[in-house]
C-alpha cells in the first residue's frame, strides 16, 4: 500500500523575498525542541541589525510615493513619513521579516517540514527595542536510519489468463448488462432486494436509508461496518416484513462515541427482483464499447484481467516491501497528522484502482475495507512514505512530465474519458500531488525490486462475497471521496471486474 500525499508547506518564493535572503542573510538565531517524533517547536531570534535595515529598506520603498501634506510625492522628510505611516510600515516589516526568517530557516536544512508551519503572524509584535522573537510548531519527517533495501526476497503472485478466467470475467459483464425482474419467492445469492435501513442504538436511531437497492452476497459492506450472514438474513423476510441483525461498529469509524459498539440493524424489505442474462447480441457488443465480435470483447476483457492481476501482484510485493522496510519503524505519528492524511489515503487507493480497471462495486468494496480501518492503514501508510521518500532522495528518483502523461492516459483509458478531463478532474480536485506520490514511490518499489530476489507463487483472484454500499451505519463518513454511486438499474450500465 502506497502512502497518501504529504500536505507539503509553501514558502514565499517571491523574487523580492528570494532576493532579500540571497543579498543579506539574517542574523537568526534558532532554537528547536523536538516534542515528538514529528513534530517540532521552533523559537526564531532577529536581531536588531536586521530589524532596523528591514525598516530603513521600507521607508526608502516607501519615501517616493508617500502623500502628505504641504510635499510633493518623494519630498516629505523622511521622519515624518516614518511617523505618517508607522501602522503600515509595522505591518510590511512584519510580514516581510517572518516570511524571510521562516524561508531562511526552511532553507538552512535543519527542518524537513511535512505540513504548513502553525503560526498566528498578527501575534507577532516587533518591539520598539531589541531583538524580535517569534515561536511556531511544525510538523516534520522523522529522524530515522534507513533500513538496508537491497537483497530482498519476495514472493510474487504469479498465472496465466486463461479462458476460464476470461468466461466468468465476462459473465460478470453479462450479468451487469442484465435486468432485475419483480420476484415473489425469498431473496438468494445473485438476486437484488430493495429495502429501508435503519440502524439504532437502543432507541437512537443514528441513520437511516431508504429503498436502497442491494445485491445479495454473504457480506454487507458500510462505511463503517461490516455485516456477516447478510445472504441468510434476508432470506427470512418476505416483501413487507422487518428483520433485525445486530452490527458492529468499526473501531476506526468517524464518530468516536460509536467506535467497537453493537448497534441494530433494521431492515424493512420492500422487493425482491431476480436477474436475467442478457444475449451477447450486436447491439450489446456495440454497448459494451463498439466491438465487432465476440473475440473482440474477449480480447479487450483479458487486458482487464490482466491490468487487475497486475496490481494484485502490486499489492502484494508491495506489501512485503513495506513489511520490510517499516519493521524497525517503531516510532509513533501524531494523531492529527493522521486523521488529515486519511483522506488523501482513500483518494490515492481510488486512483490505483481506477488505474488498474476495477469497477465501481470493487472500488466501493476496497474503499469502504479502507475506511473501516484508515487510521492503521494510514500509519503504515506515512512510515513506508518516509523511508521511500528518503530512498528517493538518496537515489535521485524523479517525477517527470512523460510520468504523469502515462498514468492520466491509464486512469482515462479505464475510466472511458479523455485524457484532458481526467487531468483536469484531478487538478480542480488537488490530486495532482497524490499523483506524484504515487509515481515516486512506484519508481523507487521498482528500484528496491530490481536488487531482490523473487519466488513465484500460485495467486487466485479472490472471489467477491461482498456487497458493499455508500452509506455510514454512523451517519458519519471518514472522507467523502469521489466513488462513483453505482445504480443496479433496469439495465446497469457497470464494467465488469474481479477483486
Amino acid at each position: 500500500m502506497s502512502s497518501p500525499a504529504i500536505d507539503a508547506p509553501s514558502a514565499d518564493t517571491s523574487p523580492a523575498a528570494e532576493a532579500a535572503v540571497a543579498a543579506q542573510p539574517l542574523d537568526l538565531d534558532v532554537a528547536i525542541e523536538e516534542v515528538s517524533t514529528c513534530q517540532r517547536r521552533v523559537k526564531v531570534t532577529v536581531p536588531r541589525a536586521d530589524i532596523d535595515r528591514y525598516r530603513d529598506d521600507a521607508i526608502k520603498d516607501l519615501m517616493p510615493s508617500a502623500l502628505l501634506p504641504g510635499f510633493r510625492p518623494g519630498r516629505a522628510p523622511r521622519q515624518l513619513v516614518s511617523s505618517r505611516f508607522k501602522t503600515e510600515l509595522a505591518e510590511q516589516i512584519r510580514s516581510k521579516l517572518v516570511t524571510d526568517a521562516m524561508t531562511q530557516v526552511s532553507e538552512s536544512g535543519k527542518l524537513a517540514p511535512i505540513s504548513e508551519p502553525d503560526l498566528d503572524l498578527g501575534a507577532v509584535v516587533i518591539p520598539e527595542e531589541g531583538p524580535l522573537t517569534f515561536e511556531f510548531a511544525i510538523e516534520v519527517r522523522p529522524d530515522f536510519e534507513l533500513p538496508s533495501w537491497k537483497g530482498l526476497a519476495i514472493n510474487r503472485p504469479a498465472r496465466e489468463i486463461g479462458k476460464v478466467d476470461i468466461e466468468e470475467a465476462l459473465g460478470n459483464i453479462l450479468r451487469e448488462r442484465g435486468r432485475y425482474v419483480p420476484h415473489t419467492g425469498p431473496a438468494a445469492a445473485g438476486d437484488l432486494v430493495v429495502a429501508n435501513l435503519s440502524f439504532r442504538d437502543g432507541k437512537d436511531l443514528l441513520s437511516r436509508v431508504e429503498e436502497m437497492e442491494i445485491v445479495v452476497r454473504p457480506k454487507l459492506s458500510f462505511a463503517d461496518a461490516e455485516l456477516e450472514g447478510f445472504e441468510a438474513m434476508v432470506a427470512k423476510a418476505k416483501p413487507g416484513e422487518t428483520v433485525t441483525a445486530t452490527v458492529r461498529v468499526s473501531a476506526e469509524a468517524a464518530a468516536e462515541a460509536y467506535r467497537g459498539k453493537d448497534v441494530t440493524l433494521e431492515l424493512e424489505l420492500l422487493e425482491v427482483k431476480k436477474h436475467e442474462l442478457p444475449t451477447l447480441s450486436p447491439a450489446l457488443l456495440e454497448e459494451l464499447g463498439g466491438f465487432e465480435t465476440e473475440d473482440a470483447l474477449r480480447e479487450a476483457v483479458q487486458k482487464q484481467l490482466e491490468g487487475q492481476l497486475e496490481w494484485h501482484r502490486r499489492k502484494q510485493v508491495r506489501q512485503q516491501v513495506a513489511a520490510a522496510l517499516t519493521a524497525s519503524a517503531s516510532w509513533d505519528l501524531p494523531p492529527e497528522l493522521l486523521r488529515r492524511q486519511a483522506q488523501r489515503e482513500l483518494e490515492r487507493a481510488i486512483l490505483e484502482l481506477r488505474r488498474s480497471g476495477f469497477d465501481d462495486d470493487s472500488i466501493r468494496r476496497h474503499v469502504n475495507e479502507l475506511r473501516q480501518t484508515v487510521m492503521a492503514s494510514t500509519a503504515r501508510a506515512l512510515k513506508e512514505h518516509f523511508i521511500l521518500e528518503r530512498i528517493a532522495e538518496d537515489e535521485q528518483i524523479a517525477d517527470t512530465a512523460a510520468d504523469y502523461d502515462a498514468e492520466i492516459r491509464a486512469i482515462a483509458s479505464q475510466a472511458g474519458e479523455s485524457p484532458r478531463r481526467v487531468r483536469a478532474s484531478l487538478e480542480r480536485r488537488g490530486l495532482m500531488d497524490v499523483l506524484r506520490n504515487q509515481i515516486i514511490e512506484r519508481k523507487t518499489v521498482d528500484l528496491i525490486t530490481s536488487h531482490a530476489s523473487f519466488k513465484d507463487v500460485p495467486f487466485e483472484f479472490p472471489a467477491p462475497d461482498t456487497e458493499a454500499v455508500d452509506h455510514a451505519v454512523c451517519g458519519v463518513v471518514v472522507g467523502e471521496e469521489e466513488i462513483p454511486v453505482a445504480a443496479h438499474a433496469e439495465a446497469s450500465t457497470r464494467p465488469g471486474g474481479r477483486g
